[in-house]
């Protein structure tokens, strides 16, 4: 059992490392660069080259059963889900076999809208908030406590 974050723009590394370390369990970071390596034991910085998706496969060849993965990619998080583990968004919501798939189509929906708005107006995602950090550290933890019952 071990704890995936693909830490790219992830605003809740510490908590994450919090949780694991409560739990001894081994975490990996993932990351094509820029990150401060932990000198926790359970925490092992993966740097991986540079390139699109690179940090994605390292983890989606990885994770399985019994796994726990923080992601905001969809396509890595379907990945994951279909290997069996346990995936969450850095807000707490979770990706399961039954919602995956609206996912997937909403994420290639919204590309599309993006790629027809020739002005660029709108955009920009919702700020990250105190409540979101909340529900991430609650569904991590019951996350880790399901993957870990089996």
């Amino acid at each position: 059992m071990a704890l995936y974050i693909d830490a790219d723009a992830c605003p809740v590394k510490g908590e994450a490392e919090r949780v694991a370390t409560r739990h001894r369990l081994q975490m990996y970071v993932v990351s094509n660069g820029g990150l401060r390596p932990s000198a926790n034991p359970l925490v092992e910085t993966v740097i991986v080259a540079e390139g699109a998706d690179v940090a994605d496969m390292w983890i989606a060849d990885r994770a399985g059963p019994g796994d726990v993965v923080v992601t905001g990619d969809i396509p890595l998080a379907a990945k994951c889900v279909e290997a069996g583990a346990r995936v969450l968004r850095h807000n707490g919501e979770v990706f399961t076999p039954a919602n995956i798939g609206q996912q997937l189509a909403m994420r290639d929906l919204m590309t599309d809208l993006r790629a027809a708005n020739p002005l660029n107006q709108g955009g920009g995602g919702k700020a990250f908030t105190k409540a979101d950090r909340s529900r991430f550290l609650d569904a991590l933890e019951r996350e880790i406590r399901a993957a870990a019952r089996g």
